[in-house]
């Protein structure tokens, strides 16, 4: 999720998705507090979506059109992963297989890995931000390394993030706009993926198009869509699944599943981790 969130890029892609389809804006990351503006009287020009961001934000109105999609909120299909024995917990966030968003926020909502290390992968990130699980940390070292020798070059971004960031970030996104708008901006405390160690976000080794909507042309993205499930990653809010996700598309967001799991969600055409496990969509905050 991201680290840029309301940049004029953002606000671009948000007046296109907008466009005569009445779109609420969705964020998903925001690592900083925004400096102080005049509450916005429109969330599409202030909050701005995008198939770019990196961190957590909010869902779109009920009954709000989607572009290429009908209004309804879809519901997640039966569980696809009914075959592949449920080997890890959907709610300790410990489990690879955590589910963390806008209706399941992370029990107890302050959790700290226990094993954050910083993995051996070129960084953009500082801090706790260059962090991941030790599991994630590895994972993403062997993924870096191949598409290296695929001439690709890429880096990390953005790793784990604690509570005590988050609820900075969010409290600056309410000073500044009010609640409403905050959400979305910012995923409220608690509720982000970034805070497990089993999501990062990934830019390009050339630093092109990080955190935008452009991003997902750059190689290291189509590297990352296409091989990501060889090392246990998946593109955890795909294009257009923002009704299920709650967070439009982003490109750069890699989580942890393990191979197995990531490889069988390809195979089976499954976008999302709430529609793979047989969970309800999760569009806003209940």
């Amino acid at each position: 999720m991201c680290y840029q969130c309301g940049s004029p890029s953002r606000r671009s892609f948000s007046r296109f998705l907008a466009a005569g389809a009445g779109l609420t804006v969705l964020a998903a990351c925001t690592p900083e507090a925004p400096k102080a503006v005049a509450p916005s009287s429109s969330t599409a020009s202030s909050a701005a979506p995008s198939p770019s961001a990196v961190t957590a934000s909010a869902g779109p109105t009920p009954g709000a059109a989607k572009v290429g999609q009908s209004p309804e909120v879809p519901s997640p299909t039966p569980s696809p992963s009914a075959t592949l024995a449920r080997q890890f917990s959907l709610d300790d966030p410990a489990s690879p297989w955590v589910i963390v968003n806008k209706h399941r926020p992370l029990k107890p909502a302050d959790y700290v890995p226990a094993d954050l290390v910083r993995p051996a992968v070129a960084t953009s990130a500082a801090g706790e931000a260059a962090l991941l699980n030790s599991t994630t940390a590895a994972a993403a070292e062997a993924m870096f390394a191949a598409a290296s020798r695929d001439g690709v070059a890429m880096v990390l971004a953005s790793g784990y993030r604690s509570y005590n960031t988050q609820v900075a970030t969010y409290n600056g996104y309410v000073a500044a706009r009010g609640q409403a708008d905050a959400d979305t901006a910012s995923a409220r405390p608690g509720h982000s993926e970034h805070q497990t160690g089993w999501a990062f976000d990934i830019g390009d080794g050339g630093g092109a198009c990080s955190f935008e909507p452009c991003f997902a042309d750059q190689p290291a993205a189509s590297w990352a869509k296409a091989n990501g499930h060889r090392f246990g990653f998946v593109v955890r809010y795909p294009w257009m699944l923002h009704p299920i996700t709650g967070y439009y598309y982003e490109p750069w967001h890699l989580r942890y599943v393990g191979v197995e799991a990531a490889t069988d969600m390809l195979k089976r055409g499954v976008g999302t981790l709430e529609e793979y496990f047989g969970l309800e969509a999760a569009p806003g905050y209940l």
